[in-house]
């Protein structure tokens, strides 16, 4: 049985969801550009996954969902507070 993954994104590509995920001020669209991000940093990731992609960049998408995921947690705990 295959697994369907989403197409890999462009090199970039993922950078750019990432920013426009945690620069979202629309409460109603933060989720949704949060999952789109980690979604295209998950596809660049098994991209790189045993490629010639750089240690840098590699880094760079750990720490991007790592942040993603710290963005997610404290904007539901803020939600809940309110």
């Amino acid at each position: 049985m295959e697994t369907a993954y989403p197409p890999c994104p462009l090199p970039g590509q993922w950078k750019n969801l990432y920013r426009a995920a945690i620069l979202e001020t629309n409460k109603d669209l933060i989720l949704q550009k949060v999952s789109a991000a980690k979604t295209a940093i998950r596809a660049r990731a098994r991209q790189l996954f045993g490629a010639y992609g750089t240690g840098e960049e590699k880094e760079s998408l750990q720490d991007a969902l790592y942040a993603l995921h710290a963005f997610r947690t404290a904007l539901e705990h803020t939600e809940e507070a309110a």
